[in-house]
């Protein structure tokens, strides 16, 4: 493949907040054939042109932000195992387990190919011979797709171990000190130190230097080092460059999974991709997952950036936004959240597992018509406490939901205390297994 082809652009659209086709096409791509006919393989090329060091520092000029909730630069990370001594180690994080996403799962679905050949990049650059791709069990139609694309991909892939990790429906999967228990042959406990600190153990007692990115994070890397850092800024922010794959879903009209520009505001997402409010409605509350503030009907005008969302303390997470209209007692989705979380904590950290029942009972005590002010002082006495000692970031992902319930949706938690709870709709916890995502239009969704 020519230097020319290399720098020519991939899929583009140039019109702020349309839907764009880096990552995820109208058809599946059928087989690895049409894969390198579409210009697959070109990254894997480049970057064996311009060795692991030309890799790493074109990937973090590129600016491209982990998509797994992070958002940490990845050439940073990358640059950080590359000079270690020792063997090494990617991970590819494709777990999703955070209600209102399943972005890797589509692009599992469409895409297998480039999520591979993003891992060969990662392994040439940090000097990784292993790779490993954790998911869980149940995703079998992904499980299937990868096995295939790897063995298809075997040449291209030029001897690089490619391990697929099955692990348990736990929340906690999606956690990388977790993921690399269970790679370990372990339960998904999060560790007390992270990857880099500490990483994978083989089977032989070796410690391999860890790099763990998300799936998404990792198909962006091919075209980034095929076509170059600054094409890549063509799209996004400078602060948040490129695209990035978001589910919208909840009481919109149509929930679906979409690759936008980040910088789109949020009401595009709602609105231009999920079609809006049912007639009379109009959003009220919308969630970035469990672990962010939510946000109130008045900030849909917010750029989807980790920069914009972080000033108004709150956060993308996965890209999953669940939109609640304006029939929804907020505090009932806190109950609602709060039991999902209290359900995935693992209990190492007593604060966490105790914190979190807590909020579940005293919000659902709010709903029920039971509580009394003492009651939100208890809650409100827990906010400070819930984070302490804490192992993983589930107890601050609780923090941060509690105190947007009961800060920017105070109105609801007074009438709730003068029993006149706003909208009491019998939400239950959502089922992840609610959706089919190679339709890329049913997705994880609450049940009245």
């Amino acid at each position: 493949m020519s230097a020319k082809q290399w720098d020519k652009p991939a899929n583009t659209v140039t019109r702020f907040g349309a839907t764009m086709e880096r990552l995820l096409t109208d058809q599946p791509v059928a087989d690895v054939g049409e894969y390198l006919e579409q210009g697959g393989g070109a990254g894997l090329e480049r970057a064996r042109h311009i060795g692991p060091e030309g890799v790493i520092d074109t990937v973090r000029r590129s600016g491209l932000r982990g998509r797994g909730g992070g958002g940490f630069p990845t050439g940073i990370k990358w640059s950080g195992a590359a000079p270690a001594e020792g063997p090494k180690a990617i991970v590819a994080n494709a777990a999703e387990g955070e209600p209102g996403t399943i972005k890797d799962r589509t692009l599992l679905t469409a895409n297998p190919f480039v999520v591979l050949e993003g891992i060969a990049v990662a392994a040439y650059a940090v000097g990784a011979r292993i790779a490993y791709i954790g998911i869980k069990s149940r995703f079998t139609e992904q499980i299937a797709k990868l096995e295939t694309a790897a063995a298809g991909m075997s040449a291209l892939l030029d001897g690089l171990d490619i391990r697929i990790v099955e692990g348990p429906d736990d929340y906690l999967l999606g956690v990388e000190t977790a993921m690399l228990e269970v790679i370990e042959g372990k339960d998904p406990l999060p560790r007390l130190v992270p990857p880099y600190v500490h990483g994978i153990t083989d089977p032989n007692g070796t410690e391999l230097v860890t790099v763990v990115n998300n799936v998404e994070t990792l198909a962006n890397v091919p075209a980034i080092v095929a076509h170059g850092p600054d094409w890549y800024r063509e799209a996004g922010t400078a602060q948040s460059p490129g695209t990035m794959i978001f589910t919208v879903s909840g009481d919109v009209r149509t929930p679906a999974v979409a690759e936008l520009q980040l910088g789109t505001p949020l009401s595009f997402l709602i609105y231009g991709v999920g079609g809006g409010m049912e007639a009379g409605r109009r959003p009220k509350l919308v969630v970035s997952g469990v672990s962010n503030r939510p946000l109130s009907g008045t900030e849909l005008d917010t750029p989807l950036s980790f920069e914009a969302m972080a000033g108004i303390s709150s956060g993308l997470g996965a890209g999953g936004f669940i939109v609640y209209d304006d029939t929804t007692c907020a505090v009932e989705v806190g109950a609602v959240l709060s039991g999902f979380l209290q359900v995935g904590s693992c209990g190492q950290c007593p604060p966490c597992k105790l914190g979190t029942t807590e909020f579940t009972k005293g919000f659902s005590k709010l709903i029920d018509g039971e509580a009394e002010l003492d009651d939100v002082d208890h809650l409100i006495a827990w906010l400070s406490r819930v984070t302490d000692a804490n192992r993983c970031g589930l107890g601050a992902g609780q923090q941060a939901l509690a105190r947007g319930i009961l800060d920017t949706f105070a109105e609801d938690v007074v009438q709730c205390l003068e029993r006149h709870c706003p909208g009491h709709r019998g939400l239950v916890a959502p089922n992840p297994t609610d959706h089919d995502p190679a339709s890329r239009r049913e997705v994880v969704r609450f049940r009245a």
